[in-house]
């Protein structure tokens, strides 16, 4: 018998964190699109438009691989701005949120 079977990923216990990191896969996987695309539309040095739109998506990513983690810390789902369970239609739409919409109203 061999032993170089392909490694398989360990079937998590837990769903509904399997759903969320399909949401957030979606939501890195749409963004980085976007980014190509932009990419390959070329870019004028005085293009500040099109700067502040891959930044913009930049940070989103940022925001995405920061879910990610707190998926993994089970910490998904809770604001870091009071505590409080964020609303899973929120969450639904906005996977990688990490704020209520009462925080994030304030932080705006």
């Amino acid at each position: 018998m061999s032993l170089d079977l392909p490694r398989t990923e360990p079937r998590s216990v837990n769903p509904a964190a399997d759903e969320v990191r399909q949401r957030l896969e979606h939501a890195r996987t749409t963004r980085l699109a976007q980014l190509k695309a932009l990419d390959d539309t070329g870019q004028n040095p005085g293009d500040h438009l099109m700067s502040n739109q891959k930044d913009a998506i930049k940070r989103v990513l940022t925001e995405i691989d920061e879910a990610f983690a707190r998926v993994e810390d089970g910490t998904y789902g809770t604001c870091l701005g009071c505590s409080k369970s964020v609303p899973p239609e929120r969450l639904e739409i906005l996977p990688h949120t990490r704020y209520c919409v009462a925080c994030q109203s304030r932080a705006a």
